[in-house]
């Protein structure tokens, strides 16, 4: 069974558009194309030094 009064203590209402913006214009994340460029960077080491 689900106790509600757990599950209300959990709850945290969700941010406005502009809050969610901000939070995540300004949470540092790599794209796609600087993740793939840092695994092939890495591979090429390996490859280097064996």
């Amino acid at each position: 069974m689900i106790n509600f009064e757990e599950e209300l203590k959990k709850f945290h209402p969700s941010l406005e558009v502009e809050e969610a913006e901000d939070a995540i214009h300004h949470h540092d994340l790599s794209d796609m194309a600087e993740v793939i460029v840092g695994i092939l960077q890495d591979e090429k080491r390996q490859s280097d030094n064996e």
